[in-house]
């Protein structure tokens, strides 16, 4: 059975209670491997931290991991409730982002669950940007909170989890490096953008974001932008008043389409980013090739509409 989910990112209001039981009675019936420390991330760069620290000590199951799809919407389904039932630790974004998390566990309390909220551990608030993974530093403070949680639960292999942290750590640093680098050459540039998906991230490299910020919002939260708003940043994509123009992939709609196709009439080059990690890369690999888009883009004008 199904739970249609309707999200914004404020939250998410559950379509059908009933569901919820009957997703909940699939829960208790679940078999688990009971070897294994069984996990879930949320969102799937948080699950792919948890497999690079946890090896083979832990059952990882991601919930959100389509980057073809807009991640706003989501359904429920049995098997994503069982792994939420089973799980001894749950890695979620919170702000809102994925409120879905929170009528799950909610469905299936279980004792000893541990939670690590990205939003809490941050000390942010509702109406904070949630998009918490392109800010450089997030990464690094939940991978010793992953590694924390599991040796206390594993204390036999709490040695191996350290040296995984320790080794995804190291992972980051040439996305770190990538940063400095294109922030000595490119802070201040102006660009626009679709919404604040990629901002923090924007922030780090010291550019200068064009578009209104009630855009952006009004986009983020499946809006239609005022008129005056639409029309300054077609004034900024038409007069080529920006260097690039970054898309969020995974949230088509008229507006942004339109301006989309007029970034590409205009030769202002468009930096595809995403809210799911893409098949076949780790955090840090996708972290480090959005950056990496970004200098090209600035530097010889080339797009870099979709990830590999």
């Amino acid at each position: 059975m199904t739970v249609t989910l309707e999200h914004t990112h404020t939250g998410l209001r559950l379509a059908s209670l009933a569901g919820a039981v009957a997703l909940l009675a699939a829960c208790s019936a679940a078999k688990v491997d009971s070897s294994k420390i069984h996990t879930v991330g949320a969102e799937n760069f948080y699950a792919d931290v948890i497999t690079q620290i946890g090896g083979s000590h832990v059952d990882v199951h991601a919930i959100l991991t389509n980057p073809n799809t807009d991640p706003h919407s989501y359904e429920s389904n049995t098997t994503d409730a069982s792994a939420v039932a089973s799980a001894d630790l749950i890695v979620e974004n919170g702000l809102g982002y994925d409120a879905f998390m929170q009528k799950l566990e909610a469905a299936s309390p279980r004792a000893g669950r541990t939670i690590i909220n990205a939003g809490q551990v941050f000390g942010k608030h509702p109406g904070d940007d949630p998009h918490l993974w392109y800010l450089p530093g997030t990464m690094q403070r939940i991978a010793q909170l992953i590694a924390d949680e599991l040796s206390k639960r594993d204390p036999a292999n709490a040695k191996e989890y350290e040296a995984n942290r320790a080794k995804f750590v190291v992972s980051l640093a040439p996305w770190m490096d990538a940063i400095a680098t294109a922030k000595r050459k490119y802070q201040g540039t102006p660009v626009a953008v679709t919404e604040p998906v990629f901002n923090y991230t924007a922030s780090a490299l010291g550019l200068d974001i064009r578009t209104p910020v009630s855009f952006q919002l009004a986009v983020e939260e499946g809006n239609d932008p005022a008129p005056q708003e639409v029309s300054a940043v077609t004034t900024l994509l038409s007069t080529k008043s920006v260097k690039s123009f970054i898309y969020n992939q995974q949230t088509v709609e008229p507006t942004t389409a339109r301006l989309l196709d007029l970034a590409r009439k205009s030769s202002v080059p468009v930096i595809g980013v995403y809210e799911t990690q893409p098949a076949g890369m780790t955090y840090a690999q996708w972290m480090k090739a959005e950056v990496d888009a970004v200098q090209r883009a600035l530097q010889s004008g080339k797009s870099t509409e979709k990830l590999p």
